[in-house]
């Protein structure tokens, strides 16, 4: 197995550089492959990244889709319907794949702690201007400018966690920082049902849950600057030697990878092709299922807003636990294919229950709709942790911010196809029907991908 580091003179100071980054000399006793690294040094990063990177998310998704549970206050404007509301929620994804390549360069080769706060900062104003719009119009223009806004968080954060965290630790740190979402749903729910039966200073509820929800954002980018850590050899709260240890661990599983390609050549790299197209379908499902799952509860059972989004809730506890199990499984056994694919597949039969069944009852309704938590976020650690077994450095930024720009744009059509199918058909079970197919594809996508060696 290749070593991390060269042992040294034990006063050498120097540091030299490998793909852009340092790679220190080590002492006799430092790790000398990745399977060695300490757990002291694990789980000493992992408390210190992971629960704050966890609360930036929560913040970001809450603001991302918290106009599903706004649409039950909306639906009493003149100018809001379902086609509004699945064009001005799918614009979002317009504005947010613009600076995804950029921002995960900006990552890898500037500074994630500077970046995070301006995005955040960013996104907590324009997410509360949300809460003063008073046309179509300007419902599209601000959810545009949201997602300019938020622009890059999301690649960014999967780049800054390949900083501190080797592959065999990746899944799981991917999955703790992506309960992120089904836990957003789950707070979110009942808080903007809250919100929905207030009316302070003449404002409607909905529109508080734009104000307030956005104001986390703004408090947490500020504090960017001080909670965020560029990189393991920048962190004043590791020891030096464990610093250098764990920098050595990241340096040395990017060995051997492409670093940099042609801009072209992105293109033509069958993983990032494959990787775009499959989170592109599986972006369809999520978005198109969870942005609209507030009103066909409410379309389907007609109960009151508040118990409309207590129900919401559910479909994202059964994900909270499966997210976490799914990911374990997956770095105890080392798969990444099936632990990407199987979820998917999951989804997919909890539409079926919606779409091709017909179910007449609200609880078979709820039982498939827990099928689709069950699965919606379930293959996102392990799908995250497959770039990295192909490219590294740059060109794994770069990669990442392909993938998700290609496949956030599936947050457009999944939304605004489900409104649309809607208003022209006037039932939801066409558009599940057709997100169906498309979480079918995504699974059978997965097995095109060529199985990688993990690093050790």
């Amino acid at each position: 197995m290749p070593e991390l580091c060269e042992l040294t003179e034990p006063d050498a100071r120097r540091h030299r550089r490998t793909d852009g980054l340092r790679k220190p000399a080590c002492h006799a006793d430092q790790v000398r492959t990745t399977q060695e690294l300490p757990d002291r040094i694990r789980y000493r990063v992992a408390l210190r990244v992971l629960p704050y990177v966890f609360l930036l998310y929560v913040v970001a998704f809450l603001d991302r889709v918290n106009v599903s549970y706004a649409a039950l206050g909306l639906a009493r404007e003149p100018w809001f319907n379902p086609e509004v509301l699945g064009f001005g929620a799918g614009i979002f994804f317009i504005g947010y794949v613009l600076l995804e390549v950029p921002s995960t360069i900006v990552v890898e080769r500037w500074s994630a702690r500077k970046w995070m706060a301006r995005i955040m900062i960013s996104w907590g104003l324009i997410a509360s201007s949300m809460g003063f719009v008073h046309s179509a119009h300007g419902f599209y223009a601000l959810r545009f400018l949201l997602g300019v806004g938020e622009a890059g968080f999301f690649p960014g954060m999967i780049v800054y966690l390949s900083h501190w965290f080797t592959d065999r630790d990746r899944a799981k740190a991917f999955s703790l920082f992506y309960i992120a979402v089904p836990f957003s749903y789950v707070i979110g729910a009942p808080l903007s049902g809250l919100f929905l039966r207030v009316h302070w200073f003449g404002l409607e509820g909905w529109r508080w849950i734009f104000i307030v929800e956005g104001i986390p954002a703004l408090v947490l980018g500020v504090l960017n600057l001080w909670l965020l850590t560029d990189w393991p050899r920048d962190a004043g709260w590791l020891e030096p030697r464990d610093r250098e240890a764990l920098q050595a661990a990241i340096d040395a599983e990017r060995q051997g990878k492409p670093s940099h390609l042609p801009v072209l050549e992105y293109a033509k790299h069958r993983a990032v092709v494959v990787l775009m197209v499959i989170y592109f379908l599986a972006v369809c499902g999520s978005y198109g299922f969870g942005i609209w799952l507030p009103t066909m509860l409410k379309q389907f059972s007609g109960l009151a807003d508040f118990q409309i989004t207590l129900l919401a809730a559910l479909p994202y506890l059964v994900s909270l636990v499966c997210v976490l199990i799914g990911a374990w499984s997956s770095d105890r056994s080392g798969d990444r294919r099936w632990h990407t694919a199987v979820p998917l597949f999951v989804m997919a039969a909890g539409l079926s229950i919606g779409s091709v069944w017909h179910v007449s009852t609200l609880g078979w309704l709820m039982f498939g709709f827990c099928l689709v938590g069950a699965g919606v976020y379930t293959f996102i650690p392990s799908f995250w942790s497959l770039p990295g077994r192909h490219l590294s450095g740059v060109a794994a930024a770069v990669s990442v911010g392909l993938i998700t720009s290609i496949g956030n744009v599936g947050g457009f059509v999944g939304p605004y196809l489900m409104g649309w199918l809607q208003s022209t058909t006037h039932s939801f079970a066409v558009g599940m029907g057709v997100l169906l197919a498309f979480q079918v594809a995504a699974g059978l996508l997965v097995f095109a991908l060529k199985p990688a060696p993990s690093s050790t």
